[in-house]
């Protein structure tokens, strides 16, 4: 069983790229969650450490804070999220927005190549298979589709029972073909269903492996 890391470590995986896992920290903090089995150095050039599935999974382990002797400082900025869509408020569009999703979708793409024994970038890696609702929302967002928000049409990203399928629903056909296209362009495969009860069309998405 992996040991619990130490708070300085703690405080290296917090501060990993929210996307690629890429760490920054002195060479020896690196080793030191190598050794734990929570991050991986990459065998090409530059060498750059990863977090491994374990280190992603502490990572997202809330850890209860103590109770404070004086006022909280401000709480730092939020990490990076995909608009998953159907939410009850307008989601906040703009410049800044925009170069989160930029920068969100290369790392990514880079990380795909990092990870990919053979360097590819055309198709989702091992992160997007442990998180298919965010990368297909990431996929659509960067894509410039527009989420469903505040009573404005769009997509909707939802889990699926089935293993490594997510459901993506929109407001029209022409919605759920331009959705269709982006996925497929974005290494996954896309079939179009019909729900049994209500007649509604939506996509059914797996991340391609080959």
């Amino acid at each position: 069983m992996t040991r619990s890391p130490t708070a300085a470590q703690r405080r290296v995986i917090d501060a990993a790229d929210p996307v690629t896992g890429r760490l920054r920290g002195t060479a020896t903090q690196l080793d030191a969650l190598v050794r734990r089995g929570l991050a991986f150095r990459h065998p090409r050039p530059p060498h750059d450490h990863f977090l491994t599935p374990a280190g992603h999974r502490v990572r997202e382990t809330v850890v209860e804070p103590p109770e404070p002797s004086e006022p909280p400082a401000a709480p730092a900025a939020g990490v990076f999220a995909a608009h998953v869509g159907g939410t009850e408020e307008p989601v906040v569009a703009g410049p800044a927005r925009l170069r989160e999703v930029h920068s969100a979708w290369q790392g990514l793409l880079e990380l795909r190549r990092m990870t990919h024994t053979d360097g590819a970038t055309d198709r989702p890696c091992a992160w997007e298979r442990a998180h298919l609702v965010q990368a297909a929302a990431l996929a659509l967002e960067a894509a410039g589709h527009p989420p469903e928000a505040g009573g404005s049409p769009g997509y909707r990203v939802r889990a699926t029972p089935q293993p490594e399928a997510v459901a993506v629903h929109g407001p029209d056909a022409e919605t759920l073909r331009a959705c269709a296209i982006t996925l497929q362009g974005a290494g996954w495969q896309v079939g179009e269903y019909t729900q049994p009860r209500t007649g509604a069309r939506y996509l059914l998405a797996s991340p391609r492996r080959v």
